[in-house]
């Protein structure tokens, strides 16, 4: 009799054993989908950060800058006998 129920004891843990490496094995495969999703997300958002920053420097350049102010609003360069210096007054108090 006791034999007869070691046996089924072993049989049973082992049956646990499997159930336990099959969840593990799903569990795992479950994680690394997510990990490879979570990187295809994260190279997308690098791809459009690095589009955005050439953007930027587009937007940014000078003479963007200044081609959009002369087309926009009319600005141009003052011929040099209308430049005035501002000389710069330093105040002592703070």
């Amino acid at each position: 009799m006791s034999r007869h129920l070691g046996l089924i004891l072993v049989l049973l843990a082992a049956i646990s054993c499997a159930l336990l490496v099959v969840h593990t094995r799903h569990e795992s495969r479950q994680l690394f989908a997510r990990q490879q999703s979570l990187q295809a997300e994260r190279d997308a958002l690098t791809t459009e950060w690095e589009r955005l920053l050439l953007e930027e420097a587009a937007w940014a350049q000078h003479r963007r800058i200044e081609s959009t102010a002369r087309a926009r609003l009319g600005m141009d360069l003052p011929v040099a006998d209308r430049i005035v210096v501002v000389p710069l007054v330093r105040s002592t108090q703070p």
